[in-house]
């Protein structure tokens, strides 16, 4: 029978009433009868048609007359060419039943269920209950009690020790735990002996189970054997449940060292030569103080330390306390040997006397230290350190010169040996950071910074004198690389910057940050800076491996140092007033109407010189075609051009008429205010 896709396909279930095919009758259905109201019997039903119903007790029910048909329904039928057995919904006759009906839970479950050859898939049994071991044996543990026993090779009062231990088996995991009950100053690491896992019980991976336990049998974990000897009822009643027969019990073997300890101890009283009662009495309260030195600058870091020695007259004890000063550098521990009697002499050890005892006993001294083992001017040892006793109160003076008659109680005086000077060496400079800044951190654990001269930083803020310079190498292409050097009078400080200069191959820019320069030759201890007075026009300076030529400056530069004349070389002044002279010169001829003729020539064709330097590194200047343009301009062929056509030829042509040098040559090519000899000037672009 086909379904429509997603759809399961329904069971057909035979509705009561109805058979199977051929099952009886015409059509295979049963004859027609009369449907009565679900629930009710045949004779209720015809009570309530006859009038009011009979009470349904015994001896009061009777069968129905009005029922013809007492047949019984089929159990057998045919369905797609296949047998089947069903259960009858009808009884005899047709009655009803109300047994063999399908619940909703299983029409629901027909309804989900795909047709298949059977009348649906079989049911399967429900399976048997099953209560996981973490369940069933939730803490359910077997407890063994046992011991084990150890040697004790360093005594002499035992040989061995017994120690009791219990050993619970939890049973939810299979997993063992020895405990050891904690004995109170027992001076043994007691409690958890083995943590609680699943214990090797050989070398072939199988595991220890409750099996393998019982009593009186010796068992090994981890290289120690255990002896159990009993376990707790709960225990014997889960093994004789399992099937395991138990050992008779044994008795705990108890260790004999502290069954020793428990028994009380001998007391013995023998009549002492010296009465320390009276000894107590008399000199309760009384103290010897003494004022001592140790000397420790032997070993390393050491140093004198001051102390004061305590002797108690009432049990003849001794006790040394520390001295401490303010800002000593030291943890406040008040004392450096506790209140004890100290031993002087000691009893020559055996061989046999173990090395390595707590306390010190009367059978190993041979000697103890008394009052007249102190003095003023004497040194003495204190476990194993060595105190020179300088002075002592006056209380210990009395003491002594009524005790044991001296009177020789002269203080020592106590000199301090100055500390060693360490001389201080200062580190080479490593180029990090300034001088001064990086110097401090040689001086103090927390550098300070540098003091500042504020009052020249404000007097020469925004003072800058502006130099060119030309750097000196060896590589033909650098040499032609011209750079303007600032120097800031605020703070000394230098920076470098290269001018771009276009189809140079070479990428303009800031050269060298604002620094300081020091000069060659300067050192550390003693370092000298570059300064304005040693930048002289023609001078070379170093600038970390770098060297530099002056070639011009600024007129700032020459005002600066007229006015500020006194704080400067002669020298200096002087190169800066040689250098400037031609310009000053055609200024004044400017001023007097007089045309620059009287400049001397020597010193025009020197400018022209290094004008034809300059100009070389601008490649793209075609020579021969300004040449043309400045004399097809003058057509009365007098030499002399306006400035304001000269230096629109000059912006035309990309003549750089803002470098210095070329600025200088046309301020010497001046002839008045508005004109320009352009023939001089031509003489810097030979042809």
């Amino acid at each position: 029978m086909a379904t429509a896709p997603g759809r399961p396909a329904r069971t057909r279930v035979p509705r009561a009433g109805a058979c199977a095919p051929n099952a009886g009758g015409e059509g295979g259905r049963l004859p027609w009868r009369r449907r009565r109201p679900r629930g009710r019997s045949a004779a209720a039903a015809m009570s309530s048609e006859r009038g009011p119903a009979l009470p349904f007790l015994p001896g009061c029910a009777f069968r129905d007359p009005t029922k013809t048909s007492f047949h019984r329904s089929q159990t057998l039928g045919y369905k797609n060419g296949f047998a089947f057995s069903r259960l009858p919904t009808v009884g005899i006759g047709g009655e009803r039943l109300y047994v063999n009906q399908l619940s909703q839970a299983e029409l629901e479950e027909l309804s989900n269920t795909r047709p298949t050859l059977t009348y649906g898939q079989a049911r399967q049994a429900p399976p048997s209950g099953f209560i996981p071991a973490h369940v069933a044996f939730d803490k359910k543990i077997l407890k063994f009690d046992a011991y084990f026993q150890e040697d004790v090779p360093l005594s002499t009062e035992e040989h061995y020790r017994v120690r009791q231990v219990g050993i619970y088996y939890y049973l939810e995991d299979d997993s063992i735990c020895v405990i050891e009950p904690v004995v109170k100053n027992s001076g043994l690491p007691q409690g958890k002996l083995i943590r609680r896992h699943r214990v090797p019980k050989n070398d072939r991976g199988e595991h220890y189970h409750w099996k393998d336990l019982n009593r009186g049998m010796d068992i090994t974990m981890y290289g120690r054997t255990y002896r159990i000897v009993d376990c707790d009822p709960f225990t014997q009643v889960f093994l004789e449940s399992q099937g395991i027969e138990l050992n008779p019990p044994e008795k705990m073997v108890f260790d004999p060292y502290t069954e020793m300890r428990r028994m009380p101890m001998r007391m013995y009283i023998t009549p002492s030569d010296f009465d320390q009662l009276k000894q107590f009495l008399t000199y309760d309260k009384q103290v010897l103080r003494f004022y001592a030195m140790w000397d420790d600058t032997t070993s390393m870091f050491g140093e004198n330390r001051p102390y004061i020695i305590h002797y108690y007259l009432a049990d003849d004890t001794v006790e040394v306390r520390e001295v401490h000063k303010h800002n000593d550098g030291r943890d406040p521990f008040p004392v450096l040997i506790k209140r004890q009697r100290l031993p002087k002499t000691f009893v020559e050890k055996k061989k046999t006397f173990p090395s390595c005892v707590l306390e010190i006993s009367d059978q190993e001294v041979l000697e103890w230290y008394t009052a007249k083992d102190f003095a003023v001017g004497k040194s003495t040892t204190l476990l194993g350190r060595t105190f020179f006793i300088y002075d002592c109160d006056e209380f210990t003076r009395n003491f002594y010169r009524d005790k044991f008659g001296i009177t020789d109680f002269q203080p020592v005086e106590i000199k301090e040996k100055p500390p060693e000077e360490v001389p201080q060496v200062i580190p080479p400079y490593n180029g990090y950071g300034f001088l001064e800044d990086s110097l401090q951190n040689c001086f103090s654990l927390f550098p300070k910074p540098p003091r500042k001269d504020i009052i020249k930083m404000l007097e020469n803020d925004h003072k800058v004198l502006r130099y060119q310079v030309a750097l000196e190498s060896p590589n033909p292409e650098d040499r032609k690389r011209r750079f303007i050097l600032s120097y800031f009078l605020s703070n000394d400080m230098i920076s470098i910057y290269e001018p771009p200069v276009r189809n140079s191959g070479i990428i303009g820019g800031k050269y060298l940050g604002k620094t300081r320069v020091a000069k060659p030759g300067s050192t550390t201890d003693n370092a000298t800076y570059y300064g304005p007075s040693d930048f002289i026009i023609g001078s070379t300076i170093e600038v970390f491996g770098h060297r530099f030529v002056i070639t011009d400056a600024d007129e700032y530069v020459l005002n600066y140092m007229e006015s500020n004349a006194e704080s400067f070389p002669a020298a200096t002044l002087q190169s800066l007033r040689d250098h400037f002279r031609p310009r000053q010169v055609v200024e004044e001829a400017a001023k007097s109407d007089v045309p620059a003729l009287g400049t001397s020539q020597q010193e025009l064709d020197e400018l022209i010189v290094r004008v034809r330097e300059e100009l070389k590194l601008h490649n793209y200047l075609n020579n021969s075609s300004i040449r043309e343009a400045f004399l097809r301009c003058d057509k009365d062929d007098s030499g002399v051009l306006d400035k304001a056509k000269f230096f629109s030829l000059c912006n035309s042509l990309s003549v750089p008429t803002n470098a210095v040098l070329v600025n200088k040559l046309i301020d010497l090519c001046s002839c008045g205010e508005d004109k320009i000899n352009y023939r001089d000037f031509l003489r810097a672009f030979p042809s």
